[in-house]
């Protein structure tokens, strides 16, 4: 089952989403729709944006849900959407997590599972671009592993923002004035 826009949102409520999440989901969200209808338009391919809408309401569904032994985020996030019913949401979910770029296994390849991942690097509660979202992480001086993680999934998330923006012919600079 996909979930409309009011019943995920039910869930925010279910799950007790914090309101910056509220306000974080709801901004990948309109910048994951935006950027599937000009990249259906501009190729001709179609996108699930029901799914995609769906999957970027719910990616952090998990913020406030205890993880069961040996899960993480988004580990948690994809067993609560399967528990409520939605495992096409959970698989587009379970693909956001930046290392998820490293690993081939998990690594985004539908178009709705790499829309989200790259929506979600896009915004932290504002609509940024890729490059002050990954400055906004080294900001925060993290502990060494998950700074290797930003120096190795960066690169790759710049291909994939560059595969996703050359498609649609708009640069990363113009989402924040256009979704």
């Amino acid at each position: 089952m996909i979930p409309t826009e009011t019943a995920a949102k039910k869930l925010w409520d279910t799950y007790h989403l914090p309101d910056k999440k509220r306000l974080h989901v709801t901004l990948v969200a309109r910048v994951a729709v935006f950027l599937a209808k000009r990249y259906s338009q501009a190729t001709h391919q179609p996108v699930n944006i029901s799914l995609l809408m769906a999957a970027a309401l719910l990616h952090d569904i998990d913020k406030a849900v205890s993880p069961k032994p040996g899960e993480h985020h988004p580990d948690t996030a994809a067993r609560v959407l399967r528990e409520e019913g939605m495992p096409e949401v959970a698989e587009v979910v379970r693909h956001h997590v930046l290392d998820a770029i490293l690993d081939p296994a998990i690594a985004p390849t539908t178009i709705e599972e790499k829309l989200l991942y790259l929506a979600d690097k896009m915004v932290k509660f504002e609509i940024i671009d890729v490059d002050q979202r990954f400055q906004l992480w080294r900001d925060e001086h993290l502990p060494p592993d998950a700074e290797n993680i930003l120096k190795k999934s960066y690169p790759k998330v710049k291909d994939l923002e560059r595969e996703i923006f050359v498609a649609i012919g708009l640069q990363p600079a113009d989402i924040g004035r256009l979704a």
